[in-house]
């Protein structure tokens, strides 16, 4: 009997904590320093971007700190390339939308976006998925804009 009781509450804190995931998404903030017109739950495609000057120095260091956790083993802060393509001027280069989701979707561009199949070919090297969330997406972009010189 106890046995059952126990398996009965596993099963329903279970399901409990399984349900409800459309609630829990993380949902990007709407301030004027940050604007994504996208679904609420991370990984869908960004369709538009709103930046702001001056650049929000929290998430420009928020970035620095996600770069140097997770993206600079791979991409220099110069045009130089690394394993990949330096950043050196990306922000320039790049529409907001194409960074975030070559950030946030790379699969979705590595099979859709001509530039981004280009850059795999130039590399050799498929960018894997750093599990980095919109929000902190948008930091990095921000960190990016900096390195580019924007204030």
């Amino acid at each position: 009997m106890k046995n059952k009781i126990l398996g009965l509450i596993t099963l329903t804190l279970m399901i409990w904590s399984c349900g409800g995931a459309e609630q829990r998404a993380e949902s990007p903030e709407t301030s004027d320093s940050v604007l994504l017109k996208q679904e609420e739950v991370h990984g869908s495609e960004v369709k538009e971007v709103a930046l702001s000057t001056p650049l929000d120095q929290a998430m420009v260091k928020e970035g620095q700190g996600i770069y140097d956790m997770k993206c600079a083993s791979c991409h220099k802060l110069t045009e130089e390339r690394l394993v990949g393509p330096g950043w050196g001027g990306v922000s320039k280069k790049r529409k907001p939308e194409w960074i975030l989701n070559m950030i946030t979707n790379v699969d979705m561009m590595l099979e859709k976006d001509a530039e981004a199949q280009k850059l795999l070919e130039e590399c050799l090297v498929r960018m894997p998925n750093q599990n980095i969330n919109d929000k902190e997406a948008r930091s990095v972009l921000e960190f990016m804009r900096h390195n580019d010189g924007e204030k």
